[in-house]
């Protein structure tokens, strides 16, 4: 797991400095080392920087990687889980390996595949490959997106980077604030498909591929995606030939990911995701396994802290259990945001700063359910309740278009700027794309494309390695996220309860108590928590705050923290105005800054 970043500088020498500079705001995520490797062509310069965080050939696997030849560089991020696989099936090309690194694999399939190869990889990357021979530029996102990559293209060059704090110093243009981008980020919540907040720097996007022809006059970006699954058919399979089926993917799954020399740990929500990764990491890790829960105190909300602590009892974790208070939280919020990069409003990143910390003192590899609901239709909306069913085929949309501000709120505090955006709505885009899938698979396809990458593994990401830990996500693994949406509703969703076919193989394994627990969610009671004099002070900031003036209006501002201090639900709103006045300060007025990882976030709007 480590950081990346670099690029093509057409017509004239790397700036060595700026990526220096970059380098520094990615040590976060590869505290271990850095390295820095130039190459120039007859007209190009080529940039390939790394920092590690060394979890596979501690001592061997640095970066960037050359291949025996000489003629691929590669600097990569994450793991390649069946390296192991695809160096049995190229023998010759794996004996030429200059290291035991898992990112040699990368190198084997694209000696014996060129692009195509990259259908072999299983595992969470994004990655630059750099072609001496045929002197062509790749940059790799994994399937899934569980791994960033950013870029930025102008008649300069090509520069790319694991994430935008990285990406800025080699940007010598004017990066202006995109105003769609601004307005997707307050109605959804964060950014979906290739956009940021940045005009200039887009993402690319999960199961895609750029190149760059630097034997080209005038080299030009060309996009491919490797992956989708908008045309997957499904199975037809009764609950128990669908646990038939799991139960040797699963196992083949957990095996691949379970490849480290370091010990490794499980975030324990106490939901069923969670509960089974450490149901088969007792079974199948030969160390003592460290479990991390949170929960939460001076509130009304209930959380899974006990079913958790007591699930780790039961399986004898050496377990660390948080209990936390709205101060504690409140004050992860300026680094959380810093962590995150991208705008996304996720209450449950502050619960994951904390876990990350705590664990990152012991570990490096933290094991997480992210990937479970999606693939497995856990949440409430897949339900196939027939009056709903009836309401989508009549709407012809996903529920995930809804506007997450009230609109009321919208119209009366964007600035004109704000409300005359334009605004794709990819969730449309996808919900329209999956139309050959049933209703059920549609609505996880759409979550699959862009709330998971877009939301979840952002917090997964980027929580963890601001404190160089190495998120691992099993049930996000592309074979299960296959398996789980082949599935027929039947399967996955019973009796009111989704999951069903986890719930009815978990059996075996979990305690019946534990599997009759209703679904809560990772909440964080920020509705509860948001008010008194935190809440007062906070309304004065923003409205003196030169960013929120530029972007909103005051007269709405004001309206707004009234009618929530009156008893109205505006807590997504007002969250959205603090997150974006912080990101403002560490982003455009203060560049470079790193907060510590307790500050008051009232001290920096």
């Amino acid at each position: 797991m480590c950081g990346i970043l670099g690029g093509v500088y057409f017509n004239s020498q790397a700036n060595e400095s700026a990526l220096q500079t970059a380098l520094s705001r990615l040590s976060h995520r590869g505290p271990d080392s850095s390295a820095l490797q130039l190459h120039q062509t007859s007209n190009h310069s080529v940039a390939l920087g790394h920092v590690r965080l060394s979890i596979i050939d501690l001592e061997g696997g640095k970066q960037p990687l050359n291949s025996a030849d000489g003629n691929l560089h590669l600097v990569a991020n994450g793991e390649i889980y069946n390296y192991v696989e695809i160096a049995k099936d190229h023998p010759q090309l794996s004996q030429q390996a200059l290291s035991h690194s898992d990112c040699e694999g990368i190198f084997q399939a694209y000696q014996a595949a060129g692009v195509d190869g990259f259908q072999q990889l299983n595992g969470m990357y994004a990655f630059a490959l750099y072609d001496q021979q045929t002197s062509q530029f790749i940059l790799v996102r994994d399937r899934l997106g569980i791994k960033p990559l950013f870029y930025y293209q102008s008649h300069k060059g090509l520069f790319f980077a694991s994430e935008i704090k990285a990406l800025l110093p080699l940007i010598e243009d004017e990066n202006p604030i995109d105003p769609s981008g601004m307005a997707q980020f307050l109605q959804h919540q964060y950014h979906t498909g290739s956009d940021t907040i940045f005009a200039k720097i887009k993402r690319v996007l999960p199961g895609e591929y750029l190149t760059l022809n630097l034997l080209d006059e005038s080299p030009e970006v060309r996009t491919k995606s490797y992956w989708d699954i908008s045309a997957i058919k499904t199975q037809q399979c009764t609950v128990i030939q669908a646990k038939e089926a799991f139960e040797p993917l699963f196992e083949q799954v957990m095996q691949e990911h379970l490849r480290a020399d370091v010990p490794v740990g499980l975030f324990l929500s106490g939901g069923i995701d969670s509960s089974i990764l450490l149901a088969k990491l007792s079974e199948q890790y030969s160390h003592p396994l460290k479990t991390y829960s949170l929960g939460f105190s001076g509130t009304k909300m209930a959380d899974e802290l006990d079913a958790a602590t007591a699930l780790a009892k039961h399986f004898g974790t050496e377990h660390q259990a948080l209990r936390v208070d709205r101060d504690m939280l409140f004050n992860r919020i300026v680094h959380s945001i810093w962590a995150a990069d991208d705008l996304m409003r996720d209450y449950a990143s502050l619960p994951t700063h904390m876990l990350a910390e705590t664990a990152g003192r012991d570990l490096k590899v933290v094991f997480s359910g992210e990937g479970g609901d999606e693939a497995f239709a856990g949440y409430r909306r897949y339900s196939p309740n027939p009056a709903k069913w009836l309401y989508h085929q009549v709407l012809g949309q996903d529920i995930r278009v809804r506007n997450q501000w009230h609109p009321k709120a919208s119209n009366s505090v964007f600035s004109q700027t704000l409300r005359q955006a334009p605004t794709k709505n990819y969730h449309k885009d996808l919900w329209r794309q999956a139309k050959s899938l049933d209703l059920m698979q549609r609505r996880q396809y759409v979550d699959i494309k862009s709330a998971l990458p877009d939301n979840l593994f952002i917090k997964t990401d980027r929580m963890l390695m601001a404190f160089g830990l190495e998120g691992r996500v099993p049930f996000s693994d592309h074979r299960l996220i296959e398996f789980g949406l082949s599935l027929p509703p039947e399967v996955k969703y019973q009796q009111g309860r989704g999951k069903w076919l986890l719930r009815e193989w978990a059996k075996k394994y979990l305690p019946a108590a534990h599997l009759a627990q209703p679904k809560r969610g990772f909440y964080v009671p920020v509705k509860e928590w948001l008010g008194g004099e935190f809440l007062k002070q906070l309304e004065q900031k923003l409205l003196n705050n030169r960013a929120i003036q530029h972007w909103f209006i005051d007269k709405g501002i004001r309206t707004l923290f009234a009618q929530h201090k009156a008893g109205r639900n505006y807590s997504r709103e007002i969250w959205c105005l603090m997150q974006f006045a912080i990101w403002h300060t560490l982003f455009i007025d203060k560049p470079g800054v790193i907060p510590s990882h307790s500050e008051n976030p009232l001290d920096w709007i």
